[in-house]
């Protein structure tokens, strides 16, 4: 789906096409264009109307792309990731969204779920201050209700860990292994998508490109500490997530060694008596053995405290005693 908006003479109008002659600074109109989800022939603007390079076409109209910024002639292309919510399931996952900021205009290409833009659109019509300040203030916008996002999600994420440190401790059950392990790959997930983030906003935040003016710097700043502050987070919970792996194979060992503990007891005590019933239970008739019959039961005696001493010796020179 494809929704146009154009910004001049301080209104904002949702158009049906786009005139090629607002693509030019000096039209004095600004220009949204929001893809979602678009078709083949919707992502001919991308390359026939707006005439970008087909490198970053390629890259807005393939699924998955780490964030990154990179500059063309006349626009920058910049790839940022949301957060994808759904209330039925634990966890999340990111949706990447594309941004095409030229002089006078801004598209975006997304897969339909970004919450931000979605917001946005909706109220771009009746508020003519969101384009009006021009693309790269909407730009801005947009980026700063994305990362906004992510505090909720995260919040949720520390709460899971929070209740999944205390059911290590109270009840620690050997198929807590899965849970851990499932929120191990949500943080590193969460690590692998904020990272780069950070990096991207931080150079919006430098004025590493003409683009973007002192001012606007000023208010990327601001998104890159939320940014700086998420990326500490998910490197917390990192190590928190590592520890409670630990702990909970510790507990799980602890756990299997009270057992063994009781077993080893159990069999320490029936040793000795199987030992005694072994011995005097044993019905000696052999022919011919030396000493006679009377001497048997010593002769058998002898032989296993040899293969004893014989163990003994060989555990010893392999060290495991």
């Amino acid at each position: 789906m494809t929704t146009v908006f154009v910004h001049r003479d301080g209104r904002t109008e949702q158009a049906t096409s786009i005139d090629r002659a607002w693509l030019d600074p000096a039209a004095g109109v600004f220009l949204w264009v929001d893809l979602a989800a678009p078709s083949i022939p919707e992502s001919l603007i991308l390359s026939d109307t707006f005439v970008f390079h087909r490198l970053s076409v390629d890259d807005a109209m393939s699924a998955i792309q780490y964030p990154k910024v990179e500059a063309y002639v006349g626009y920058l292309y910049i790839v940022l990731h949301g957060i994808d919510y759904r209330e039925d399931r634990k966890g999340f996952r990111t949706n990447d969204v594309d941004f095409f900021l030229g002089p006078n205009y801004l598209v975006t290409v997304h897969d339909g779920r970004a919450r931000s833009i979605a917001e946005l659109r909706d109220h771009c019509p009746r508020n003519p201050r969101i384009l009006g300040e021009g693309p790269v203030a909407l730009f801005h916008r947009i980026v700063d209700s994305m990362v906004d996002h992510y505090r909720p999600e995260v919040d949720k994420l520390e709460q899971r860990l929070d209740e999944l440190e205390k059911a290590i401790f109270s009840q620690p059950d050997p198929k807590l292994i899965r849970r851990i392990l499932d929120e191990k790959r949500q943080v590193a997930l969460l690590r692998r998508i904020l990272t780069p983030q950070r990096d991207v906003i931080g150079r919006l935040a430098r004025r590493d490109f003409v683009e973007i003016t002192t001012s606007m710097s000023f208010h990327f700043r601001d998104v890159y500490d939320h940014v700086v502050r998420l990326a500490d987070d998910a490197m917390i919970f990192q190590d928190r997530i590592t520890g409670m792996l630990d702990a909970h194979l510790s507990n799980v060992s602890n756990r299997l060694n009270e057992v063994m503990k009781v077993l080893t007891v159990v069999a320490t005590i029936f040793m000795p008596l199987t030992l005694l019933t072994g011995m005097f239970g044993m019905n000696l008739n052999l022919p011919h053995f030396p000493g006679g019959e009377a001497a048997q039961f010593w002769w058998l005696f002898g032989g296993m405290m040899a293969v004893v001493v014989t163990m003994l010796v060989m555990f010893r020179r392999k060290r495991w005693i």
